[in-house]
């Protein structure tokens, strides 16, 4: 059960294995970081934990079961010339929540008002099976990905409790970073609608390279960043 641990190849699968699941975890700490946000203060931290604690064990559950997570990607029906399988409905959903769930916080932002937002405030348990729910759909491809970078159950296993507790450690400042300015948060909610639009397409085999989202958030991020030190300065001066 440990012979990997000799072995340096089982190692630099870890490490790919771990970088993966934090890069493709960050769509699922900006989603946390919008829903968290809507409970109250005393409930958000407890709420992070348990969110992603119950994520990781998501994960680990779909990990344990590869055989049927690799059934998930056998058709089962054929429409306009397409085949769907049971991970195409997963994404086709999936993506469709976002949008709808990332439209209704934009207009929440833009045009509700005080009294509309308290009345929307998620409860607890809402928020947690939210994140739990939305991570399966965040990482089901990566978990069939892993499953195709490693032969070993227990270094896939590693590799997302790894990735779990790094997002543990930055989803309250990230959290707290977004919730403090307005303009990121919308940012943030724009890039879950992307996002989302994304998991449509490829529900219908349209597959959009990850590399091109992620660099366009994070060279929107940068430059809003830059906007925000920019204000700073304009402020203190």
């Amino acid at each position: 059960m440990f012979e990997w641990i000799a072995d340096p190849n089982a190692w630099l699968a870890l490490g790919t294995l771990t970088i993966l699941e934090i890069v493709l975890g960050i769509d699922n700490i900006i989603f946390l970081s919008l829903v968290v946000a809507k409970l109250p203060k005393q409930q958000q931290n407890a709420a992070r934990r348990l969110g992603l604690a119950g994520a990781m064990m998501m994960r680990l559950g779909l990990l344990a079961s590869i055989a049927w997570v690799i059934r998930l990607t056998h058709p089962l029906f054929t429409l306009m010339d397409h085949s769907f399988s049971a991970r195409d409905l997963i994404l086709l959903f999936g993506g469709l929540f976002l949008l709808w769930k990332s439209s209704q916080e934009i207009h929440e932002t833009i045009e509700g008002s005080e009294e509309e937002h308290t009345t929307n405030v998620n409860s607890f348990a809402g928020a947690i099976v939210q994140i739990m729910l939305l991570d399966i759909i965040f990482s089901l491809d990566s978990v069939i990905t892993a499953v195709g970078l490693s032969d070993h159950l227990i270094i896939m296993m590693a590799a997302v409790v790894i990735a779990v507790m790094v997002m543990m450690f930055a989803a309250r400042s990230i959290g707290e970073f977004v919730e403090r300015h307005p303009s990121v948060k919308m940012l943030a909610l724009a890039f879950l609608i992307l996002v989302g639009f994304t998991l449509i397409l490829e529900s219908f085999n349209i597959h959009v390279p990850k590399g091109y989202i992620y660099f366009a958030m994070f060279f929107s991020m940068a430059v809003e960043c830059l906007n925000l030190l920019r204000n700073k300065k304009n402020h203190t001066g």
